[in-house]
């Protein structure tokens, strides 16, 4: 018969990401969530919803030597996300009361203004999970 064999703590950390693979893969994600969102014309629930998701999985995913890039990326993410889709998709940005001549810089504070909850969630989130792991890594 076959034993099913559990993994050690060190063993499972061997398959965490490191600081690079994890930008790498939240940079790739949120592209993705942007290509979906982008699909009827503007930005939506599904870029707030994914970004949040992205960020919540960033410090799960990296090594505990690691969290601190973890918890710088999501304001980078979010505000390197926007200011690409003010530069190359503007008409995809949507704030109530903006006017429709606005200028590239003006678009992108206004939907940055815009997207604040959405950070402040996101980055909130992640910062709990960031002071989670390192209580649980002193435990050990």
């Amino acid at each position: 018969m076959s034993q099913a064999v559990s993994r050690t703590p060190a063993a499972m950390a061997r398959r965490d990401l490191s600081a690079r693979q994890a930008i790498v893969a939240a940079c790739f994600a949120m592209a993705v969530v942007i290509g979906l969102d982008l699909g009827d014309g503007r930005l939506g629930l599904l870029f707030s919803v994914g970004f949040v998701l992205i960020a919540v999985t960033v410090p799960l995913a990296v090594d505990v030597r690691s969290l601190f890039s973890a918890g710088v990326l999501p304001p980078a993410l979010l505000i390197g996300s926007l200011l690409l889709v003010c530069m190359f998709r503007s008409s995809a940005i949507h704030v109530d009361g903006l006017a429709k001549d606005v200028g590239l810089i003006g678009r992108f504070i206004a939907t940055v203004i815009d997207h604040g909850l959405t950070l402040v969630i996101g980055h909130g989130l992640a910062l709990g999970i960031i002071a989670l792991r390192i209580l649980a890594d002193r435990d050990r």
